[in-house]
């Protein structure tokens, strides 16, 4: 895998640690050069010193070549920005992180469908906590090659459940449909813009990624509920 970066924030040194440790392919675009230069002596990855939103930039870093363009700068226009042109230049995906929830809808009509908002997460989490649910980490269910995989259902894929003959270690665990909460059963029937949660194994990410290019998510709840 490719990814590729903009701005060098809290989210994106973390996400890029994590990529970097599993071998992946990583460049961070930075317009500072000092911060170029102190990162560099810890992170063994590849940088551009540049304005991550412009279109001459983001042509340089490939973007046909490149799986993902995470735009997580701690500024929502900067980021809508460089989405935006990330987007138009062919990035394959590109997740867009905003703190204002009111820029979500003009995202998705943007056709930026993959968004992150921080604190709608942590709204919830703390709702939970506050009703006093017992929670587990997400962190903690997901150990080894065990990965979730969402997408949203297009009209090709209506059908049962069990109509989607998904790849062997991969099973639906549950869907969304109007952001209602729907258990899967083998036999229920899937709807158009359905969002549904696959339970799978590591080796199986590729093959639904290029099954579901289109409308494929990345946004995935912190926190489940404790069984019992």
């Amino acid at each position: 895998m490719r990814t590729v970066f903009v701005g060098t924030s809290a989210a994106t040194l973390a996400t890029a640690r994590a990529l970097i440790h599993r071998g992946d392919e990583v460049v961070i675009i930075e317009n500072d050069k000092a911060r170029i230069d102190e990162l560099a002596e810890e992170l063994d990855c590849s940088f551009m010193l540049g304005d991550g939103t412009r279109p001459d930039v983001l042509r340089e870093v490939s973007p046909s070549q490149s799986d993902f363009l995470f735009c997580l700068t701690n500024n929502d226009h900067l980021n809508l920005i460089a989405s935006l042109v990330g987007h138009s230049l062919g990035f394959a995906r590109v997740i867009t992180r905003i703190e204002d929830p009111e820029f979500e809808t003009i995202c998705h009509e943007l056709g930026l469908k993959d968004i992150i908002i921080p604190s709608r997460t942590l709204a919830r989490s703390l709702e939970d906590m506050v009703a006093g649910s017992q929670n587990v980490e997400f962190s903690s269910i997901l150990k080894d090659e065990a990965r979730f995989f969402t997408f949203a259902v297009a009209e090709a894929d209506c059908g049962t459940v069990d109509e989607l003959a998904l790849p062997d270690g991969a099973r639906v665990i549950c869907f969304y449909r109007k952001d209602q909460f729907v258990l899967a059963e083998s036999q229920l029937s899937l709807q158009v813009d359905d969002q549904v949660v696959i339970l799978t194994h590591s080796r199986n990410l590729q093959l639904l990624e290029q099954r579901f290019p289109t409308q494929a998510l990345t946004q995935h709840p912190k926190k489940v509920p404790a069984a019992g």
